[in-house]
């Protein structure tokens, strides 16, 4: 008797052999065909940029260094920022101090320079940036440019740059505040007086081809247009930042300095042709006050914020570390945005370009009896984590006429958290609250981050009546006018 016994699957054997044959064909017949090669490394995680990674390079002349080497010493720190000034000669008197050092130029008389009544100093003033690569510094992430008249905020302007890749090629600075030299020189390009910054792979490919760029443009005026040119044949435009400012006015430029932009402060420039930016004090004097609130938190340092008094139908407008502003009533926020102009044009010219600017303004009244009630900081301090500064009200002398005004204080106090820029995401105005006051002639605000979703406005339920507002936005610094409610 036959028995039948079962037969075992073929498929394991079917799968080998496929297999094999498969190989067979891939390396055998075709032996080009190659897998990528796979490399597994541990990240590197590089250091966010600091002031070690910023060469500066100040433009001045044997003439000028002794007269504005105090603007520098106010923001130099030695040992922790890094430059040059660079001279056509060696300065007499020789200014002493915490200082940088001193380069002198190299001759630039082979250059062209042709622009009617100008200065060849321009040619030089250009060529800092290749100097300085050639220097082959180490560790240099960014050559930041500036005049012996442009005060920094260093720590602001690391701040600003390390939002950037400092292996790219950018060239980050800001236009004229003035509508007139922009149109005269270039909308598209970074006034030097203001500084800008160049990261240092382009800093090097321009250091190769900037004295080529020279020999053409002989006809233009300044050293910042014979740059932007050059940067413009490479191929690389303007990257605008808020913080660095020309300063392309005259005067008083307080109401600037009580409205800057949601950004950091990088720059100031042309001090000498201002006025002192603190009442009673000179140049130097006023300079060195700022610089008490730039040290204790200079992320903060004019960052505009409102406050609503409910309670007393009080509007309280706060720049940091400068000024603070009270008005009667309910003053929306937007309204009081856009800069009081209390300074004068750069060039008083016939053409209506002369007094436009590139920032929306209001009118600032030119009797100082007519102003609002101004405080300007007294004194700042911090501790751990909170800053504390007072502001002291400013009375004009010889003012005969008597302010209508409700408001009798004499101070105002002011706390805040530390502030601490996120470079990584658009900036968000912050939030603040009045609170009790120790006596009569205080007010007392407290700056802090905002809540998700809240809102800067007067929380109280009554309407400014629209013959009032409109009386505000005519005349927005007679703050003294009664503003009734319906």
């Amino acid at each position: 008797m036959a028995v039948v016994l079962p037969c075992k699957p073929a498929t394991s054997s079917i799968l080998i052999v496929s297999s094999l044959f498969f190989f067979y064909f891939l390396f055998v017949t075709y032996p080009c065909i190659r897998f990528p090669t796979v490399y597994v490394s541990r990240k590197r995680t590089e250091a966010s940029t600091s002031l070690h990674h910023i060469v500066f390079g100040i433009a001045a002349s044997a003439r000028s260094w002794p007269r504005r080497s105090d603007y520098v010493r106010l923001w130099w720190t030695p040992g922790l920022t890094r430059g040059f000034v660079f001279l056509d000669r060696l300065p007499d008197p020789f200014p002493k101090g915490d200082l940088p050092p001193i380069r002198i130029s190299e001759d630039t008389s082979r250059f062209p320079y042709t622009f009617p009544r100008g200065l060849r100093s321009a040619i030089r003033v250009a060529r800092i940036i290749e100097e300085i690569v050639r220097l082959d510094l180490p560790d240099v992430r960014w050559i930041v440019l500036g005049d012996d008249d442009t005060v920094f905020v260093p720590y602001n302007l690391a701040l600003v740059l390390s939002k950037y890749d400092h292996k790219d090629w950018f060239y980050i600075g800001a236009n004229s505040e003035s509508v007139e030299q922009n149109l005269k020189y270039s909308f598209d390009m970074a006034f030097g007086g203001g500084g800008f910054a160049v990261s240092y792979p382009l800093a090097r490919a321009l250091a190769n081809v900037l004295d080529s760029c020279l020999m053409r443009y002989a006809h233009l005026y300044g050293s910042d247009a014979r740059v932007y040119s050059c940067l413009a044949e490479l191929g690389v435009g303007l990257t605008r930042e808020l913080g660095f400012h020309q300063v392309d006015v005259r005067g008083d430029i307080f109401g600037m300095l009580s409205s800057h932009p949601l950004a950091p402060l990088i720059s100031l420039h042309h001090l000498d042709n201002l006025e002192p930016v603190f009442p009673n004090m000179n140049h130097t004097q006023a300079l060195e006050h700022l610089f008490k609130a730039i040290k204790v938190d200079p992320s903060q340092i004019l960052q505009k914020t409102v406050c609503y008094d409910n309670l007393n139908s009080l509007t309280i407008s706060v720049s940091w570390g400068y000024s603070v502003q009270v008005y009667e009533g309910n003053i929306l926020l937007p309204d009081l945005l856009p800069l009081q102009k209390s300074f004068t044009p750069w060039k008083r010219g016939r053409d209506i370009s002369s007094s436009q600017y590139m920032f929306n303004s209001r009118e600032f009244p030119s009797n100082p009896c007519l102003h609002l009630a101004t405080f300007f900081l007294e004194r700042v301090f911090s501790d751990l984590t909170v800053t504390h500064s007072k502001y002291k009200r400013h009375n004009a002398r010889n003012c005969l006429q008597t302010s209508s005004s409700r408001i009798k204080h004499k101070y105002v106090e002011v706390s805040s958290q530390k502030l601490v820029f996120d470079v990584k995401q658009a900036q968000r105005r912050h939030c603040c609250d009045v609170l009790k006051p120790s006596s009569r002639e205080h007010l007392r605000v407290h700056i802090r981050e905002c809540k998700r979703e809240e809102l800067i406005f007067m929380h109280q339920l009554h309407l400014i009546t629209n013959e009032a507002y409109q009386a505000f936005l005519e005349k927005p610094t007679m703050g003294c006018i009664e503003i009734t409610f319906t």
